[in-house]
């Protein structure tokens, strides 16, 4: 397991090439998150990333499974020990916004950001972001980001879609991980800009939603809320999953 590779690059040639302290590369994994929340409490240092071949228990939020084949994409978590809090209640957004251009070099078509952690082509998702927080005393004593990238769309999954045929995993990774990096290191609200560049990729914006309530979405807050216009006027939501009206 010391020895495994992505693309015969071992961790020690991984982690040089990202700048970053310590990657872990596994063959097989329940999930990154729960190593990465494992080597967070040993004190493993931020900028610590985690890359598995396979996922045998991936998860998305709410507990969703996230389908995790053997190379079929990148399944990795990053650690990060933020000084601040400031900027966790966007972060997931925010990381979407950093990944969306660098995913079009990999897909060759239009990436859209879904409120509020997914990534779409079209009609279907390509990669998901899941961000868990650990806690001491109202500091957040390290962070994890854990994405999945569908490379090659799994066949069960008909809501999904994978990337360019010839995508390896270690330049998408490569490509990824200071965009990830990038975003986890920002504080403060969505600025206007990030706001303008999440409405010109917004995949619900103007949509009929049935959750987490009825009505048109209008797009988000700068503290990552989504707008929904209903019966009973403009309301904002921090919390729940976007389901449109067929």
């Amino acid at each position: 397991m010391a020895n495994h590779t992505i693309d015969n690059m071992d961790a020690d040639a991984l982690a040089a090439a990202m700048s970053v302290p310590r990657v872990v590369v596994l063959p097989t994994v329940t999930s990154t998150m729960d190593e990465a929340h494992r080597l967070g409490g040993e004190g493993a240092p931020g900028g610590t990333l985690i890359i598995a071949d396979e996922q045998t228990a991936g998860r998305g939020r709410g507990g969703k499974r996230w389908t995790s084949e053997e190379r079929l994409g990148l399944w990795m978590t990053l650690l990060e020990r933020p000084s601040t809090p400031s900027g966790l209640d966007v972060l997931s957004l925010r990381i979407g916004l950093h990944l969306a251009p660098v995913l079009e070099l990999f897909s060759g078509a239009p990436v859209q950001i879904k409120w509020p952690n997914d990534l779409y082509i079209g009609s279907r998702k390509v990669a998901g972001v899941l961000v868990e927080a650990r806690w001491r005393e109202q500091k957040a004593e390290w962070v994890a980001i854990g994405l999945g990238v569908n490379i090659i769309s799994p066949a069960e999954v008909e809501t999904a879609v994978g990337l360019l045929p010839g995508t390896r995993r270690s330049v998408l990774a490569l490509a990824l991980v200071p965009a990830v990096r990038a975003a986890a290191h920002a504080r403060g609200p969505l600025t206007v800009a990030e706001l303008a560049e999440f409405d010109r990729r917004d995949y619900a914006r103007d949509r009929h939603c049935l959750k987490p309530a009825v009505g048109i979405a209008n797009g988000i807050t700068n503290d990552g809320a989504l707008i929904i216009t209903g019966e009973h006027g403009v309301t904002h939501y921090r919390a729940g999953s976007l389901e449109f009206a067929t």
